[in-house]
C-alpha cells in the first residue's frame, strides 16, 4: 500500500498570521486555534471540501535563509484570471521575488515570511482542456 500524505508542515516565526494569510489565500479553514502551552505554536488549515492535504504551520526559531527546495504552485480558480488572482495576492501581503526564473508565463511570489510559491497561469478547467486536447 502507497503511504498518505497527511500534511505539508510549514516552518514559521509566526504560525498563526501565516496560517491565516494562507488561508485567506487559498480560501481555505483554520482548523483549530493554537492552545497556550509550553512548546512550540502549531497550526493547521485546510480546504473547505478536503480536495488537498492540510498545511501545518509550526514555530521555529530560526530565520529562512535560501531558496525554498519545495514550493507550493496555485492556478487561478475557474471564473478568475492570473492577473485578478495576482493582484489579489499582492494586496494580501505577497511579493514579487526574483529565483532565477527568467521570462516565464507564471509569478514567483514570496508570502508574508519570504516562502516562495509560483502563481500558474491557467485555470483548472483550462488545464482539463489543454490535457484532454492532447490525449
Amino acid at each position: 500500500m502507497p503511504l498518505h500524505v497527511s500534511q505539508i508542515t510549514i516552518d514559521c516565526h509566526d504560525p498563526v498570521a501565516l496560517a491565516r494569510w494562507w488561508a485567506d489565500a487559498l480560501g481555505w479553514d483554520v482548523l483549530d486555534e493554537p492552545e497556550d502551552d509550553d512548546g512550540p505554536i502549531e497550526i493547521e488549515i485546510a480546504p473547505p471540501d478536503g480536495s488537498a492535504t492540510n498545511w501545518l504551520f509550526i514555530e521555529v526559531p530560526e530565520d529562512k535563509t535560501v531558496k525554498n527546495r519545495l514550493h507550493p504552485d496555485v492556478r487561478p480558480p475557474d471564473g478568475s484570471d492570473q492577473a485578478t488572482e495576482l493582484a489579489r495576492l499582492l494586496a494580501l501581503g505577497a511579493t514579487p521575488v526574483d529565483v532565477g526564473q527568467g521570462d516565464v508565463p507564471w509569478h514567483v511570489l514570496a508570502d508574508p515570511e519570504g516562502n516562495e510559491f509560483c502563481l500558474l497561469r491557467s485555470t483548472p478547467s483550462d488545464l482539463a482542456a489543454a490535457q484532454a486536447g492532447g490525449a
